[in-house]
């Protein structure tokens, strides 16, 4: 078992504080106070048991996209964040989903959804991508999405992650295999609802993804994984990695990610029975370019006011002895889930 990482030992200390938050409630990833931006909320919906992939809306404040991961069927929610309860249906008409992965939306208010996941390591000659306008309405609908197939260039690649550029439109997806690095990959300018759309790699990534999306001015990229996340300055098509990890809150089997309309936070979700949505608040180099950076946000190299970082963004020696006497938690809990896994392949 390996889990890429970038920064060593520094990168080690992440993943053991992410786990001893979760575990003692120790601070590792920080969710905005209550009058400091959105809270934590549960999907509270009997439906949705494996939130597998989260966008938020760009017509109805507070509400979040979301679907289950594989066996439910053609249908996406749309979660109130005030109540936790499922506000809308929307059933897609004449299609049969084998693994959803991951949802984004895109210039104009169109849904994508991502019928991407491979649980047999890159088996699947070809996966596929539907959309479909959001909603002005809240109600229960069923409409007939654009299907668009979809196959890599270099050969199959499992994948979970769906991100449509706020500006362009253009749709990229990163995968998550191991075996054969993960890495971003880009679609065609357009897609094409006829004949196939090849997805091009572009970069690598230093995590495992379980989703990613862009910051809606489209400046920002993160991609996030069970145990952390790595954030990219975009620019010209281009994603470039910055230095500062991402430390994603640590609730059950982590998932999911979407920025926040405004862009300064991350909201993070996870699979499971009433599963928690929690936020992020970003700072310094991790806001987008068009934030301005307000009280107590500037860059001064820390999370969300955590005490993960250093003034230069890097861990301190004592928050590194604390990540190493907690990694052999997060290994038990990796290896769990890789279980989960191969049950489900």
């Amino acid at each position: 078992m390996s889990v890429p990482v970038r920064r060593g030992v520094a990168a080690v200390g992440v993943v053991g504080l992410v786990a001893l938050g979760s575990l003692t409630g120790a601070p590792g990833a920080v969710a905005a106070s209550d009058d400091e931006g959105p809270e934590s909320f549960r999907i509270e919906s009997p439906r949705i048991t494996e939130s597998s992939g989260l966008a938020a809306s760009r017509t109805h404040k507070g509400v979040y996209w979301t679907h289950n991961d594989s066996d439910d069927g053609p249908y996406v929610y749309a979660v109130d964040s005030a109540t936790g309860k499922t506000v809308a249906t929307v059933t897609l008409q004449g299609i049969d989903p084998r693994d959803v992965e991951g949802i984004s939306i895109g210039p104009g208010g169109d849904v994508y959804v991502g019928d991407i996941g491979d649980n047999l390591g890159g088996g699947w000659s070809e996966v596929w991508i539907y959309r479909f306008k959001e909603p002005d309405r809240l109600r229960d609908v069923t409409v007939t999405p654009t299907r668009y197939t979809v196959r890599y260039a270099d050969g199959p690649r499992d994948a979970e992650s769906l991100m449509v550029h706020p500006k362009s439109g253009r749709v990229y997806i990163a995968s998550k295999s191991q075996e054969k690095k993960g890495g971003i990959y880009a679609g065609p300018e357009q897609l094409s609802p006829s004949g196939v759309n090849t997805f091009r790699r572009i970069a690598r990534t230093e995590v495992w993804a379980t989703d990613g999306a862009f910051s809606p001015d489209g400046t920002r990229l993160v991609l996030r994984g069970y145990f952390g996340g790595e954030m990219f300055r975009w620019r010209d098509g281009k994603p470039e990695p910055l230095d500062r990890p991402v430390s994603v809150p640590m609730a059950g089997q982590g998932e999911s990610v979407t920025f926040t309309t405004d862009g300064r936070t991350l909201m993070c979700g996870s699979e499971g029975k009433s599963s928690s949505v929690d936020p992020l608040e970003l700072d310094g180099e991790l806001l987008p370019e068009t934030v301005e950076a307000g009280d107590g946000a500037g860059g001064d190299g820390k999370q969300g006011g955590g005490e993960a970082g250093g003034a230069d963004g890097k861990l301190d020696d004592r928050n590194v002895v604390v990540g190493g006497a907690t990694f052999a938690a997060a290994v038990v809990l990796w290896m769990g889930l890789r279980r989960i896994f191969r049950r489900r392949g």
